[in-house]
């Protein structure tokens, strides 16, 4: 009997033990199985932060773009230009008389009024070397006393006038730096009519508010658009780029870019349709890069630009009474009458009796219009005309260099 009792005693104790082992087993694969599941659940949650981070980056990489970089590089060599001026006034008295009796008898009560008044003008320019060199337009900085530049940033210089062009409106400054930011000039020979371009300055004079300058975007809307002279200032605007770029008052002396940043032109004025309108409405005007640069080496050098040429010719109109003597077939044209001795005409071997038909292309149809062909063009010393004339029945092309009229 006892020992009965103890064998059933160890089958018991051996029950006992399996069921605890498949407990505990039971227990780690459960153990086991949480801890892979935390594993996979914040391997997850780290994939999900990086794909989130990942496509932040994309995002933000994505609002970069051409213009957006070329507007970073170009700011910090934009600067805004404030000019103090002083206008001077006649005002007319109310006496006035043409009788010169009466205004030798009473000077002072018929003697004009003349008084100054100065005059706030503010504008834009571009650096366009370390050393502190800024280009502008001739209207922003013209009859200023006292010139101001501001850089990105609001540090400011007094800067001085180094010289100036007005008939192609633009100036030449300095200011004291060294290492400074300046923009890279591109060319204006292969524009593409459609392509981008970023306007940067100081419209209003928003540059003073926080020291950053204004970008608009367009496109170049057309190129070589000759406005000739303007009678009111004698300016002359020659090859124009035209562009949809918002150009307001304060944007003249600022930059043109293209995509790459590059300086292709300087805006300088807007066309409103109306004389009594001021607004943007579409149509802006850049003076192109290349003039810029061939106007500021010479201002460089020679402290201006030379257009003291001498021709050397008179000339009437080709009659047709003159025309039958000379047995010419034509009703357009001016006959040389004089050559001067030792002028580009002369040099050129230009004589008397000689008919100029052409001038760079162009038509000459009597004296007017010759004056108006040669007054639209900036010709200056060294420049070449090619004209065409017919000396004894025959046609010719001659070249006229013009040189330096004599003290």
């Amino acid at each position: 009997m006892f020992r009965c009792f103890w064998k059933n005693a160890a089958a018991g104790a051996m029950v006992l033990m399996i069921i605890v082992m498949q407990g505990c087993s039971s227990r780690s694969t459960e153990e086991s199985r949480g801890n892979d599941s935390l594993f996979l659940n914040q391997a997850y949650a780290k994939t999900d932060s990086s794909l989130k981070e990942s496509a932040n980056e994309d995002a933000y990489e994505s609002r970069h773009t051409a213009i957006t970089r070329a507007a970073a590089l170009a700011g910090p060599a934009v600067v805004g230009i404030n000019v103090m001026q002083v206008k001077r006034y006649v005002r007319r008295s109310p006496f006035y008389t043409e009788d010169p009796v009466w205004r030798s008898i009473f000077p002072e009560l018929f003697r004009d009024q003349v008084y100054e008044k100065p005059i706030q003008n503010l504008g834009s320019g571009f650096i366009i070397s370390s050393d502190g060199y800024i280009v502008t337009n001739d209207h922003v900085v013209t009859d200023g006393k006292e010139i101001v530049v501001t850089l990105s940033g609001g540090e400011r210089h007094n800067a001085k006038l180094v010289g100036t062009d007005r008939i192609s409106d633009i100036s030449l400054l300095k200011i004291d730096g060294q290492d400074l930011p300046y923009l890279q000039m591109g060319n204006s020979k292969d524009l593409i009519v459609g392509e981008w371009v970023i306007a940067i300055g100081n419209p209003f004079g928003l540059f003073e508010l926080n020291n950053q300058p204004t970008v608009t975007v367009g496109v170049i809307s057309a190129i070589n658009r000759d406005w000739g002279r303007i009678p009111e200032s004698g300016r002359l605007y020659m090859d124009m780029i035209q562009t949809d770029a918002a150009i307001n008052h304060g944007n003249s002396g600022g930059p043109l870019l293209n995509a790459l940043g590059q300086v292709i032109g300087m805006n300088t004025f807007i066309y409103t349709g109306n004389t009594a309108q001021e607004g943007f409405v579409g149509i802006g005007f850049a003076i192109p890069i290349d003039r810029i640069r061939d106007i500021v080496d010479q201002i460089k050098q020679n402290g201006s630009v030379n257009r003291n040429f001498w021709l050397g010719l008179k000339v009437q109109n080709l009659s047709p009474v003159i025309g039958k003597a000379m047995g010419l077939d034509i009703k357009n044209g001016v006959i040389i009458t004089q050559v001067e001795k030792g002028s580009s005409a002369d040099l050129a071997g230009l004589e008397p009796e000689d008919v100029i038909t052409r001038i760079n292309g162009k038509g000459v149809n009597d004296t007017r219009g010759l004056v108006g062909l040669l007054n639209n063009v900036d010709l200056q010393v060294g420049d070449e005309l090619n004209l065409v004339i017919i000396r004894n029945r025959k046609e010719q092309n001659v070249k006229v260099k013009l040189i330096q009229q004599p003290d």
